[in-house]
C-alpha cells in the first residue's frame, strides 16, 4: 500500500509541471497587452510602462518567465496579481466558498445517486425505476444555467426560502440553494451507474451465496449489494468534485458567489498569468489529491482489490 501510495505522489511531478506550462503558455500566447489594459483609455508613461513590465517579469521571454514561477512555487511564492494583490490572498479567499459549495453538490448527489439508484435496482422494471429514469433524463437535459434560474426565482424570490444571491462571505446556509441545484444536475448520471451496478451485483455468486447462507435480506442488501455496488459511483463523484473544485463558473455567477470560477474567469481576461496558473497548480493537486484517495477507498468498498 505504501508503495502504492509513494509512487501515486511521484506521478504527480509530471502532471504538475505539464499542466503549469500549458496553462501559462496559453495565458502568455493571449493576444493584447495586460499591462497598457489596465489603464483603460489613459496613456501611461514610458517609464512607468518598462517599469510595471519589470516588476510582473513581462520583459522576459517566456521561457524565463515560466521557470520564474516555478521558482516562486516551490518557494510559496504565487507572485503579486495586477491590483498590487498577493495571489496567496486571493487564493485563500476564493477557494473556501467554492469548496464549500463542492462539498454541498457532493453531499446532495451522493444521497440522491445512492438512494433511488439502489432502490431503482432492486424495483428494476417497476414503476418506480421507470419514473426515475425519466427524470433522470431530464435532469441531464436541462442547462445547468435554466435549473439555477428556476430554482433561485421559485425558491429564493417567490417562496423566500433561501437568499436569491449569496453573500460576500458566502456562509454554508447560503450555499444549499446552489450546492441542491448542482447536486441535482450531477446525480442523474450517478443514479444511473447505481442502479446498473446494483442490477449486476444481484446477480454476482457471492450474492446468492449470502442468501443460500440464510442471511436476512437487511443484511445482504447493504454489506454485500450496496457495498460493492459503489465502486463506480465514487469514482464518478470523484471526477465531478474536481468539475466542482475547478470551478462552477455559472452557478457561482448566476448566485454571485466569490469563489474559484469568478476568479479564474476575471483573471483571464484580465491576462493575469500567475493567478490563472496559480489557481490551476493548486486545482490540479486536489484533484489528483482526490483521486488517490478514491484508489485508496476502493480497498474498504471491495475487500478482494488489493494494490501491489
Amino acid at each position: 500500500m505504501l508503495r502504492y501510495v509513494f509512487f501515486r505522489v511521484l506521478q504527480v511531478i509530471p502532471v504538475l509541471l505539464g499542466t503549469t506550462f500549458l496553462i501559462y503558455w496559453m495565458v502568455f500566447s493571449m493576444p493584447g497587452d495586460p499591462i497598457a489594459a489596465m489603464f483603460g483609455e489613459r496613456q501611461p508613461s514610458q517609464a512607468l510602462l518598462d517599469k510595471l513590465y519589470a516588476q510582473y517579469n513581462l520583459d522576459k521571454p517566456f521561457i524565463v518567465q515560466y521557470l520564474l514561477y516555478l521558482k516562486g512555487i516551490f518557494t510559496g511564492d504565487f507572485g503579486m496579481s495586477f491590483s498590487g494583490e498577493p495571489v496567496t490572498e486571493i487564493l485563500a479567499r476564493a477557494f473556501p466558498p467554492t469548496l464549500r459549495l463542492a462539498i454541498l453538490a457532493i453531499t446532495f448527489e451522493l444521497i440522491l445517486a445512492v438512494s433511488i439508484g439502489l432502490i431503482s435496482g432492486l424495483r428494476k422494471g417497476r414503476f418506480f425505476d421507470n419514473l426515475n429514469l425519466i427524470i433522470a433524463l431530464l435532469f441531464m437535459s436541462l442547462p445547468i444555467f435554466v435549473l439555477a434560474f428556476i430554482a433561485q426565482y421559485v425558491f429564493g424570490l417567490e417562496l423566500g426560502w433561501f437568499r436569491p444571491t449569496v453573500s460576500g462571505t458566502a456562509p454554508w446556509s447560503e450555499l444549499v440553494l446552489p450546492g441542491l441545484v448542482l447536486g441535482i444536475s450531477l446525480y442523474a448520471t450517478s443514479m444511473r451507474l447505481t442502479r446498473s451496478s446494483v442490477i449486476d451485483t444481484l446477480n454476482q455468486d457471492f450474492v446468492r451465496t449470502a442468501y443460500a447462507k440464510g442471511l436476512p435480506r437487511r443484511r445482504v442488501i447493504p454489506v454485500h449489494v450496496l457495498r460493492n455496488s459503489l465502486i463506480p459511483t465514487i469514482t464518478n463523484t470523484a471526477t465531478d468534485f474536481g468539475t466542482l473544485m475547478v470551478g462552477a463558473v455559472v452557478t457561482e455567477g448566476i448566485f454571485n458567489i466569490p469563489g474559484v470560477g469568478n476568479t479564474v474567469f476575471n483573471a483571464i481576461l484580465r491576462g493575469e498569468n500567475a493567478t490563472v496558473v496559480s489557481f490551476v497548480t493548486v486545482m490540479v493537486l486536489i484533484y489528483l489529491g482526490v483521486n488517490l484517495f478514491i484508489d485508496l477507498l476502493y480497498a474498504v468498498l471491495d475487500p478482494r482489490i488489493r494494490y501491489a
